[in-house]
């Protein structure tokens, strides 16, 4: 893959656009005076001049034109790539050039989320968020086919027709990075698959993931003079048709984790009472012991309040 900037500076004849105008009206003043010269004094010759020079005056004003800032156009003569005009203003320049208009603004694409497959092979939905530009017209204009995407083959897309054009470019190809990160890492941790606590997921991978995702994106768009400038995960979640079992999943996980909290504090307060008891000089025996350390665990590893069994004798 090539990235070398193909895109060149417009150095063809450029005017002032209001000077070019001024002079346009006076040309166009001139050619009036020359055909009612002509008439009053029935003259062909002053007729026929002011005529053409009236029609010259006309295909000439076609080369005026505007750019906003961040605006640019292609010029391209009879075929020929001349380079890209980028200074905002008002300007005239042979009304032969074909101007292409882009925009060179900043713009967002907030893709649809799509179903892939993980590294463990789970079904999941994920979405991204692109921020986007171009960065060489020539290749955005020449290296894909926006304009027949854009127009219909036709060359009167106008550039709001042309960047939707690179926009669905940029889409698909979107979809194409994004399915080849996301297949590269797991949805989360899994510890019955993987023994590596460390291990780079889709959730917690962050900054990561989209460091990456923006990579793998310029990747593939440079060819196309596009560069992404930021990109990021904005929808993350299991597909429906195994939502449910992965929800009882992490449930069960997170009832284990808590029980594992609940006895090692069970455990710590036990071994706490026994030291207690040790200092008092209060001695139990094996059997008093392992009696006391069994009520005690129930009650504090128990989901319900301890209900005490009160001993009253027997009759």
């Amino acid at each position: 893959m090539t990235t070398n900037q193909k895109e060149t500076v417009f150095n063809g004849t450029k005017v002032n656009g209001f000077i070019a105008l001024i002079f346009q009206l006076m040309l166009i003043a001139t050619s009036i005076m020359l055909i009612v010269k002509g008439g009053t004094h029935d003259d062909a010759t002053f007729i026929i001049g002011g005529i053409i020079m009236l029609i010259a005056t006309f295909i000439s004003m076609i080369g005026l034109f505007t750019l906003e800032p961040n605006e640019a156009a292609v010029m391209v003569f009879f075929g020929k790539y001349k380079g890209t005009f980028s200074q905002h203003g008002f300007y005239w320049v042979n009304p032969f050039l074909s101007r292409k208009r882009l925009t060179l603004r900043a713009r967002n694409l907030d893709a649809e989320p799509i179903k892939v497959n993980d590294k463990e092979g789970n079904p999941i939905l994920i979405g991204m968020v692109i921020v986007w530009k171009l960065s060489d017209t020539y290749k955005a204009m020449f290296e894909i086919d926006a304009q027949s995407i854009a127009n219909g083959g036709t060359t009167g897309a106008t550039a709001s027709t042309r960047m939707n054009a690179f926009e669905k470019y940029v889409r698909i190809q979107g979809d194409a990075a994004l399915r080849e990160v996301a297949g590269c890492y797991a949805y989360d941790d899994n510890k019955e698959t993987t023994d590596d606590d460390n291990e780079l997921t889709l959730r917690s991978g962050g900054a990561e993931i989209n460091e990456l995702l923006v990579a793998k994106l310029n990747e593939r768009l440079a060819f196309a003079g596009i560069e992404v400038q930021e990109a990021r995960i904005n929808y993350l979640t299991y597909a429906p048709e195994i939502a449910a079992v992965m929800l009882r999943r992490q449930q069960a996980t997170a009832v284990i984790a808590a029980r594992e909290k609940i006895v090692e504090g069970a455990v710590s307060m036990v071994k706490l009472a026994l030291d207690k008891l040790n200092q008092e000089g209060i001695t139990l025996n094996e059997e008093k012991r392992a009696e006391m350390v069994g009520n005690l665990l129930v009650v504090l590893c128990a989901d319900e309040s301890a209900q005490p069994v009160i001993n009253t004798g027997s009759k």
